[in-house]
């Protein structure tokens, strides 16, 4: 999701939930994504899991960002739309199951994002997993804005 305020694309990311991530910040942050569930196409996968992981419902139009490659291998594909939300209203993110502490075999709940924000470019480039920055610059594009120097 992104906004344009004051001539400057903002982009809207999630900090990833649970332990693993509680001290991590700088490169860390994420677009909501997800894996498909069948044979769900992969918009409706991206608009599901935006809500699923925000309690913000997606709206239309969307602009296909493309899709690219993580470092773990798995490929991304993304789409952009324009949105609004209020920092002080907060996400609600789904819950997921994992193994905590690692190898222990005991099982813990944990939000899957535990915060959202929105971002100028200068920041989002830092926070951002440096594999999804392509997507922010093609948003750019698309809405032909750039990022103030």
């Amino acid at each position: 999701m992104c906004r344009k305020e004051k001539e400057e694309l903002e982009f809207f990311l999630v900090h990833p939930g649970g332990p693993f991530y509680v001290k991590k910040n700088e490169g860390a942050w994420s677009i909501p994504k997800g894996l498909p569930e069948g044979n769900e196409e992969l918009q409706l996968t991206a608009e599901r899991e935006f809500f699923e992981e925000t309690g913000i419902t997606p709206v239309p139009p969307y602009q296909s960002l493309g899709n690219a490659k993580m470092k773990s291998g798995k490929v991304i594909h993304a789409w952009t739309f324009l949105g609004t939300w209020n920092p002080e209203d907060g996400i609600v993110s789904n819950h997921i199951e994992i193994e905590w502490p690692p190898r222990t075999g005991k099982k813990i709940s944990i939000p899957e994002t535990d915060r959202g924000e929105w971002m100028d470019f200068q920041k989002a480039k830092v926070m951002i997993n440096s594999s999804q920055l392509v997507f922010l610059e093609r948003a750019q594009e698309h809405y032909g804005l750039k990022q103030k120097h």
